[in-house]
């Protein structure tokens, strides 16, 4: 990849190859009630990218889906990059619209997990996220698909799923990370660990659990690791099954997500594959793709397309 050379000083390098830029801003995630964000992050994005001689088309999202069709709109224009800056749902649409195409994504984190900016190693605070992806290189991640829908850090079944569908039905500015801390802690207790048939790689078994992941990043977000060994450009994906346990258990095994120990956890398996299915005798099944909840009532299968989309990270 061809960089330009600069002299001491002088802003951080940029790839010559990128020339046109869309960003895609979520005005709400992580906003609280701030009523200028939408203002000061599109004058931040400008700011920082005119310094770079960059010049972005800078868009707004307005609805659930919005960040998908813009980001395919930038896409069949042949941009050579989309910032999208936003939590996990906001990256996983507009992610969704560029795997296979040339454009790559970059991110500014401003979500509750941020977990596939963790594993990119983009920093928290924006304008050093905006840094950061202006001197990354481009790379090429894998993408899991659990049914048809892609993700690009974990896709979950059962506790995980339904935590992330409680924290979904919340309105804007009153997400956040105590939130999704106070649900977890309640829906821990309350949560009912259901019967499944898995395929891990060809491998039968079944399981009371708790939860199944497949992770093609290390953590969900906020330091809560589930596969501290998974790689994002592998070709392989991360499964854990986390079996039932007490209520008790449940809460004092939790520390292995803060210690990055899971597997040293009481019942719970671990395996790297490519890919896999779950199912149940009857009933739905929740599931999340990168924080995004979805009911599932038949066979649900995981698979890994390798290298599928280009990041700046």
């Amino acid at each position: 990849m061809r960089v330009e050379h600069v002299l001491p000083g002088s802003p951080a390098p940029i790839s010559a190859a990128i020339s046109r830029v869309v960003a895609v801003i979520n005005p709400l995630s992580g906003a609280g009630l701030d009523r200028r964000a939408a203002d000061t992050r599109t004058a931040l994005v400008r700011e920082v990218l005119a310094r770079h001689r960059l010049t972005p088309t800078v868009h707004l999202t307005e609805r659930g889906g919005h960040a998908r069709e813009l980001a395919a709109e930038a896409a069949a224009n042949d941009a050579d990059l989309v910032i999208v800056w936003g939590g996990d749902g906001t990256v996983n649409e507009a992610g969704s619209a560029l795997v296979g195409s040339r454009t790559a994504l970059a991110l500014v984190p401003a979500g509750s997990g941020n977990g596939l900016a963790a594993s990119l190693c983009v920093p928290r605070d924006s304008r050093a996220a905006l840094e950061h992806l202006i001197a990354a290189p481009v790379r090429t991640i894998d993408v899991g698909l659990l049914g048809d829908r892609p993700f690009f850090n974990i896709a979950g079944i059962g506790l995980d799923a339904h935590i992330a569908t409680e924290f979904n039905r919340r309105a804007r500015g009153r997400r956040g990370k105590w939130p999704y801390v106070t649900i977890g802690v309640r829906e821990g207790l309350r949560y009912r660990a259901l019967d499944y048939e898995l395929d891990l790689d060809g491998h039968a078994s079944t399981a009371t659990a708790l939860l199944i992941a497949f992770a093609n990043g290390a953590e969900y977000g906020m330091g809560a690791c589930l596969s501290p060994g998974a790689e994002l450009d592998d070709g392989l994906l991360e499964a854990t099954v986390v079996e039932d346990r007490s209520a008790l258990a449940r809460f004092v095994d939790a520390r292995h997500l803060a210690l990055r120990s899971i597997a040293r956890a009481p019942k719970v398996r671990c395996a790297r594959i490519r890919r896999g299915s779950v199912s149940r005798a009857a009933g739905a099944m929740v599931y999340h793709v990168d924080g995004e909840p979805g009911i599932a009532h038949e066979r649900l299968d995981v698979r890994i397309e390798r290298a599928a989309l280009r990041v700046k990270g």
